[in-house]
């Protein structure tokens, strides 16, 4: 039998999430237009001036936002997409924006119809899915608390999907109000998922980009993983996993800037024992980071350069995920049924960074499923 393979990095969007953002005026929401076969989701200011103009002509083009494909929405396109790639068991999340957009009146129940959705959906698959729950940010404290309890009660669910803008007002991950939310967490035994949507402001990629020249190119490409290294430098910076030793982190796409990781915590270290005149501070935190292994218990999802991950943070802190159903097969005649090069890249990269030794095949295994069935708590279920 060959050794399992868990996705721990594929979204999906419940009816009941398109259902919201269908109904909503403003951003994010979905759309439909004559001249496209797929609702597409809007999220952008800088779309709003294409769907003004394709709302005015229906047969404008380009149209804003990003098409929703079944893969985005349908349980037997996801399931199907397992069994070709020989995927095993996934956990599924909420992809951006989660629930950040909600007013704090609705955001509760709003949270656990989603949470519930999944965990129903998961039991109809017992052993091939899992889910990461959402939570809803926007609302007081209290509510958060009472999300997390009832995420903690479903029985597949095993941990949180975040975003990088924290609470309300968006303070980000390093505001002291949220530490409550990150204790309850670490009590839960449920992981955070930090994952980007907020990227950098359109000013940096220029008019042309801010005008939605370039679409979602610039912000998911530059804009993500330099979001994703501030927030969790910024949770680094302010004592977040001093505070909550429990705290454990499963970072997006490769961890983001992963050189910023080797070189840059170690002069951020520098400068804090630095400022914090005696060094002593400082340099245990950054022995603590940078001395091999993140006993933080941070981990990366195998979505980008695996080698770099490797020699970074060692096999252990490496789990296999696909972004799924992000970047699909493109071209002429490409077949979204068929093999996802996105998918047989990473699985590429597993190979070539370990190598035919039977110590890197077992380093394989530990990325594509065995950490994961670990961290996760999937053996036996």
């Amino acid at each position: 039998m060959p050794p399992p393979i868990v996705d721990v990095h594929t979204h999906m969007y419940p009816q009941e999430y398109i259902d919201l953002l269908t109904s909503r005026t403003t951003l994010p929401l979905i759309r439909t237009f004559p001249s496209s076969p797929l609702p597409r989701l809007i999220l952008l200011e800088s779309e709003l001036p294409l769907l003004a103009a394709a709302t005015a002509n229906p047969h404008h083009t380009p149209l804003p936002g990003r098409p929703l494909s079944p893969h985005f929405t349908s349980l037997p396109a996801k399931l199907a997409f397992m069994a070709r790639h020989s995927i095993t068991t996934s956990l599924l999340s909420l992809a951006n924006p989660w629930l950040d957009f909600l007013p704090a009146s609705t955001a509760p129940s709003i949270a656990h119809t989603i949470n519930t959705s999944f965990s129903a959906s998961c039991a109809a698959h017992p052993g091939k899915l899992y889910f990461l729950a959402a939570l809803p940010l926007t609302a007081p404290l209290p509510d958060i608390l009472t999300s997390i309890t009832h995420a903690a009660s479903l029985p597949h669910c095993r941990g949180v999907i975040l975003g990088t803008s924290g609470l309300a007002g968006g303070a980000g991950l390093d505001d002291p109000a949220i530490l409550p939310v990150f204790q309850a967490l670490a009590a839960a035994g449920l992981i955070a998922f930090l994952h980007p949507h907020y990227g950098l402001p359109d000013s940096v990629f220029g008019p042309r980009a801010a005008a939605g020249e370039y679409g979602h190119v610039m912000p998911l490409a530059l804009g993500f993983p330099v979001e994703t290294t501030v927030a969790v430098t910024r949770m680094f910076m302010a004592g977040v996993f001093d505070a909550v030793p429990g705290l454990r982190v499963l970072l997006a796409h490769g961890g983001a800037r992963r050189r910023f990781w080797r070189d840059g915590w170690r002069v951020v270290g520098g400068m804090m024992a630095f400022w914090w005149r005696g060094g002593g501070e400082g340099e245990g935190r950054l022995g603590r980071c940078c001395g091999g292994r993140f006993t933080w218990m941070l981990w990366f999802d195998g979505s980008t350069a695996v080698k770099a991950a490797v020699d970074l943070v060692g096999a252990d802190r490496i789990m296999f995920g696909t972004d799924h159903p992000f970047f699909p097969p493109v071209g002429e005649g490409a077949d979204t049924d068929g093999v996802w090069e996105s998918v047989a890249g990473n699985v590429r990269g597993v190979k070539e960074a370990f190598g035919e030794t039977e110590e890197g095949e077992e380093g394989a295994r530990a990325v594509m499923g065995g950490n994961a069935i670990k961290v996760f708590r999937l053996v036996g279920e």
